[in-house]
């Protein structure tokens, strides 16, 4: 299971912007495991792994079909993601803290990929494979972040670096 969260991480940290989809599959497969493990409260990994595979799979059905509306609400998800993971960071982790940091991050999140829809989605998918990368590798505390914040930077470099390319 840690080995697929980070090949996703390390997927969306590259390629979230070229390949949406990949971005709108990779925050479901993400939902979906903390779903499991927090609503569900599962730790039973094959149980985690077919409702994180079922969402991702679903998310990215939905973005090829619906590209705005699936990118939209994976501007949500990743923005709530995000949220909740920085709550954890400060081991702050009360349900209703969570639930409200997780809804504020998502309309943050969704406004952002509307309106700037390239930027967002290289931000985004670049906060999202990062996070998800050192949440799996456990790291500790300044470690952790100083991990996080150099992924955040090379994924944006590299996505932009695509996106660039792609324009010229």
């Amino acid at each position: 299971m840690a080995i697929l969260k980070i090949l996703a991480g390390a997927a969306m940290l590259i390629f979230g912007r070229q390949l949406f989809w990949l971005f709108v599959g990779g925050t479901g497969f993400i939902v979906g495991a903390e779903i499991a493990t927090r609503i569900v409260r599962t730790q039973n990994e094959v149980m985690i792994l077919v409702i994180a595979l079922g969402v991702g799979i679903l998310g990215a059905l939905v973005a090829i079909f619906l590209q705005q509306f699936a990118v939209a609400v994976a501007g949500f998800f990743a923005g709530g993601l995000i949220a909740v993971n920085l709550l954890d960071a400060f081991n702050l982790d009360a349900t209703m803290i969570l639930a409200l940091a997780f809804i504020i991050g998502g309309i943050v999140g969704t406004a952002l990929v509307v309106a700037l829809f390239d930027w967002a989605l290289i931000t985004l998918s670049s906060i999202a494979g990062a996070s998800l990368i050192t949440r799996t590798l456990d790291l500790g505390g300044g470690i952790a972040i100083g991990a996080f914040i150099a992924l955040v930077v090379i994924g944006i470099a590299i996505q932009a670096g695509l996106l660039s390319r792609k324009k010229s």
